[in-house]
């Protein structure tokens, strides 16, 4: 496989998992408000949904530990996710989430579990097979190919489900699915050397201050970003009746803010260093989500959420990059993954709590406590980044 084919691959492979995120912390709420659910009911799903990212520690470690029947750690079990994805996203039509609550809730939920199997595995590929002077390039077609996702999911969707049905609209999710493929069944894993093999003691790393400080700041992040992310769109609705095609479109617009603030934030964090970046990630995440709370006129949204976009790729990229930086070679994609498990845990706190919220307080309330609470990750960037570093 050669280096295009091989960037290609993994920045697939996150086309497809930001492709199915962008909907379950996009669109999701849309789809079940079509049934009736409040945005209470559809933050409990959101939180359901997210809890397989809290137990791909398990999947990691699965990765890390078990050749599957000889044909590698991290392949096999990247094919097994996507297939679980496809044939759920099939699936999931049939269900009416208004009568049947629990039963999407499920389906949420498994589907949700293949995409942290080929995530986390994708992951330790990576670990596995990037050098150090790479990570930033790595890192950049990932988290790029994520954000491109979220970007053709949310435009396509929306015409998609506008000008014919939802259920076109997860077929078309399904086909999405099945693009990384051709380029995994060509992937090649590494011959484990000691060094990349795994070792209980290598769990030792988590007890250092730097490594807890990361993964709080990790949860934080994350449930801010990903808790605004929720409820732009509801808002839109509550504001000015944006329809499903609109609504993709504004989604769109957040995306490719993702996909520049993901691709320049991996090149800006090597030129002014990670401890600086993430100051200044937070500034920017502050700033651009109390801005949500300023939206007054139909206009407005397309500037304030194309910057909110931006915000969401620069902290990704990161906290991806810190992340990669402190993992322990020994137990690579479970180490990875527990970090990602940990910021994920805020995601799924994130989309419970605002849906709550919102019905509660109001959008603009909520923006404004969750812009505030930026300021909560200052005191770990000084643990994470000690001085006398």
């Amino acid at each position: 496989m050669t280096k295009t084919q091989r960037y290609t691959m993994f920045a697939l492979l996150y086309f497809a998992e930001g492709a199915i995120l962008s909907y379950f912390t996009s669109l999701n709420s849309l789809y079940l408000q079509s049934f009736g659910l409040d945005m209470s009911q559809v933050g409990i799903i959101g939180t359901i949904a997210m809890i397989p990212f809290v137990i791909k520690i398990f999947l990691g470690m699965l990765s890390d530990k078990v050749n599957f029947f000889g044909l590698g750690h991290r392949k096999p079990y990247i094919i097994l996710g996507l297939a679980i994805q496809v044939i759920c996203l099939i699936l999931i039509p049939s269900i009416d989430p208004g009568r049947e609550f629990w039963a999407y809730a499920g389906m949420a939920f498994i589907t949700v579990t293949g995409m942290a199997l080929y995530d986390t595995c994708t992951d330790g590929l990576a670990l596995d097979t990037t050098a150090r002077d790479e990570e930033g390039i790595i890192q950049g077609f990932m988290g790029g190919g994520r954000a491109a996702g979220m970007v053709v999911v949310s435009s396509l969707l929306g015409l998609i489900v506008q000008n014919t049905s939802w259920r076109l609209g997860f077929y078309f999710l399904a086909l999405v699915s099945l693009l990384p493929l051709p380029f995994v069944f060509f992937a090649r894993e590494i011959q484990r050397t000691p060094e990349r093999t795994f070792d209980w003691g290598a769990f030792s790393s988590f007890k250092k201050p730097n490594v807890i400080s990361l993964g709080i700041l990790g949860a934080l992040y994350s449930l801010i970003i990903y808790g605004a992310n929720q409820i732009v769109n509801p808002s839109l609705v509550q504001k000015f009746s944006i329809n499903y095609s609109t609504a993709g479109f504004i989604s769109t617009v957040l995306s490719l803010g993702i996909v520049l603030g993901s691709v320049f934030g991996g090149r800006i964090t090597d030129k002014i260093g990670q401890k600086r970046s993430v100051q200044t990630a937070l500034v920017i995440s502050m700033i651009s989500v109390a801005l949500l709370a300023a939206i007054i006129a139909p206009w407005m949204a397309w500037v304030l959420i194309f910057i909110f976009g931006l915000a969401f790729g620069f902290y990704e990229t990161v906290f991806f990059a810190i992340s990669m930086r402190v993992t322990d070679g020994r137990i690579a994609a479970t180490m990875f993954s527990i970090l990602m498990a940990i910021a994920n845990i805020g995601t799924g706190i994130g989309l419970g709590v605002t849906g709550v919220m919102s019905d509660a307080l109001g959008f603009n309330a909520t923006f404004l406590i969750l812009a505030v609470l930026n300021l909560a990750t200052l005191p770990l960037i000084r643990i994470i980044f000690p001085e006398k570093q």
